[in-house]
């Protein structure tokens, strides 16, 4: 959703969840009296107001069915350091991690990387989320990402694409971005990235 913004060169106040219960939990936005919450449903409603959708019905349905898609490969990953519950630490749920990451790595990742490099065309916002998605998979799964990155040339078009779009790379080196780290949904644990 903030590269949509920061693409579009839209104002927008990054401020933390107020106590209202309109949207059941970050992130959501607050358009004057409208509240949109999830993502994809945001992203449903921005991409079109930011330039980042087509006109058309079919095609914007079709790229919601991607950002959806995309949707529940970030649950895998999330699930892939934390298969049993978010409430628990990671240390109490490693061994199933260690077998999660490892079924994530050898048949999920390849399977939605095939799934998007033979269905990507035009410019949008899923782009701009193709882009997170494979850089926050860099950073979790170095290893991984740099033996299996070559068979996925178009991934790698687009996310080189999205990182030289003038308003992104600004964003990316402005301090407004936040660097991954080991509380949000990518983050690295070398065992889980073993061959």
């Amino acid at each position: 959703m903030r590269l949509a913004l920061e693409d579009a060169g839209a104002d927008y106040l990054n401020k933390p969840p107020e106590n209202d219960y309109a949207a059941f939990a970050p992130p959501y936005l607050k358009a004057g009296k409208l509240v949109i919450g999830q993502t994809a449903n945001i992203l449903f409603w921005l991409g079109p107001r930011l330039g980042l959708a087509p006109k058309g019905e079919a095609a914007r349905l079709r790229l919601h069915q991607q950002q959806l898609t995309i949707a529940d490969w970030l649950v895998e990953v999330h699930d892939s350091h934390h298969p049993i519950a978010g409430s628990l630490y990671y240390e109490e749920q490693k061994a199933e991690a260690l077998r999660r990451a490892r079924i994530f790595r050898g048949e999920r990742l390849p399977k939605f990387m095939a799934y998007f490099e033979a269905n990507t065309g035009g410019f949008s916002y899923v782009h701009l989320s193709l882009f997170q998605m494979i850089e926050g998979l860099r950073y979790a799964f170095p290893r991984t990402m740099s033996r299996i990155e070559k068979k996925y040339p178009g991934l790698n078009k687009i996310h080189k694409h999205a990182a030289l779009r003038p308003r992104i790379a600004a964003y990316l080196a402005s301090a407004r971005r936040i660097p991954f780290n080991q509380d949000d949904i990518f983050r690295h644990y070398p065992e889980l990235d073993r061959p």
